[in-house]
């Protein structure tokens, strides 16, 4: 007996400490009022839950700042430029780096299509979902593209010939066969074809009647390079490139070169893999040429950037900022530039690290627990004011009529 009143005296001491005292159903009144407040809590409370839920899942991205210590890797260099009053065989595509390294006439995973003045297709290459990998070689588009078709009078030249060099000749090269070699026999000497008319071999493969058809479409160069991860340029001039005394050049024609209109649109230009989600500052602007043939210039200084996933993986790429310019090229090239497009990149000393951090389950449970007693707490007070209120005024009009 004795055990049984003190095991109830422990449980009487226990519901002593109950600070939330229960109310018999009998003396419960619900309101009109209190189930509006109720509605309108559980409803905010929902969408603060899912805010905060959506804030838990969502990785906390960090960012650092280290020394860059990536040299010696290659950069992808990813470009998409249209030229609409340039046709694709007077454009050749560079790039060199301040090591000295030079691409010449790059074709290998760069290609060029042809458009109509109205932007619109003419010969377009097909291709798989990797930039560069193509039904046809690079050399053989191009070859379709540029190389127009051989007259008869062509195919019945004897192959053992030996034609002028028009004075260029010399000790490595005696002849002269195609057009192309008398124009790189002028380069060797330094000196200028002005007149390609006057050249048997570039007048029998009509290379005159073409110079002059050069504005009559449009073109379109896309792909990517792989170059030295170091600083350098990349540029789309028109003309034949090639090396002198280590010295890159282009075979333009001075009395020709100003007509050229540079006029570009770079639909894509980004460096590295891409990431989505990740903005390029130069892709959709449009350049004009508005002085004849002119020398635009975009001045990019790169930062790589690696992004740390919450689930180990990496990811390097780059971000770049530009500076823009353009001037006119006049008599002289060598004065004032020559004609064309040239993205001028250099890196920068450190690197952005991205780190995606998760976010902790007890500051999510935390944050619950805060919006599911705050909402009720407000409410319950929210409620109570509104349910006092209705009764003082009830009560109220109640004594003026008994009056």
């Amino acid at each position: 007996m004795e055990n049984i009143l003190s095991v109830k005296g422990i449980t009487e001491r226990i519901r002593s400490l109950d600070v939330y005292p229960k109310v018999l159903e009998d003396f419960r009144i619900k309101t009109f009022g209190g189930a509006t407040v109720t509605i309108i809590s559980g409803l905010l409370m929902s969408v603060l839950f899912i805010s905060e839920l959506n804030y838990y899942l969502t990785p906390e991205l960090r960012e650092e700042l280290l020394v860059d210590v990536s040299r010696g890797d290659k950069l992808r260099i990813n470009l998409d430029v249209i030229f609409p009053h340039i046709s694709c065989q007077f454009l050749a595509i560079d790039a060199i780096d301040v090591s000295g390294e030079q691409h010449i006439n790059i074709d290998h995973n760069v290609f060029k299509r042809r458009l109509t003045l109205k932007g619109e297709p003419i010969d377009a290459p097909e291709k798989d979902n990797t930039i560069g990998s193509v039904n046809r070689t690079a050399k053989e588009f191009l070859n379709k593209v540029v190389t127009a078709a051989p007259t008869p009078s062509t195919t019945t030249l004897d192959p053992h010939r030996c034609e002028s060099c028009y004075g260029a000749e010399n000790a490595r090269r005696k002849c002269c066969n195609s057009c192309d070699d008398v124009r790189q026999a002028y380069s060797e000497k330094g000196w200028a074809v002005n007149n390609l008319g006057d050249i048997l071999q570039c007048k029998r493969e009509g290379m005159s009647e073409r110079l002059q058809d050069f504005d009559k479409e449009g073109c379109q160069v896309f792909g990517y390079v792989e170059v030295n991860r170091v600083g350098g340029n990349l540029h789309i001039a028109p003309g034949k490139s090639f090396t002198k005394h280590h010295i890159h050049v282009h075979d333009l024609n001075i009395n020709d070169f100003q007509r050229f209109n540079l006029t570009h649109k770079i639909r894509h230009l980004s460096f590295g893999r891409t990431v989505a989600g990740k903005t390029n500052p130069l892709d959709g602007s449009v350049q004009i040429a508005e002085e004849g043939s002119m020398m635009f210039q975009y001045y990019i200084k790169i930062v790589a950037t690696l992004y740390a996933k919450s689930d180990g993986q990496t990811l390097q790429t780059n971000q770049f900022a530009v500076t823009r310019h353009k001037k006119p090229v006049f008599e002289s090239l060598t004065e004032n530039g020559m004609p064309g497009v040239f993205f001028i990149y250099e890196f920068g000393p450190v690197m952005v690290k991205y780190s995606e951090i998760n976010k902790s389950f007890m500051h999510f449970l935390t944050s619950v627990c805060a919006i599911v007693g705050g909402i009720f707490t407000v409410s319950a007070i929210i409620d109570s004011l509104l349910y006092h209120s209705i009764r003082a005024i009830q009560k109220k009009i109640e004594l003026g009529k008994a009056s």
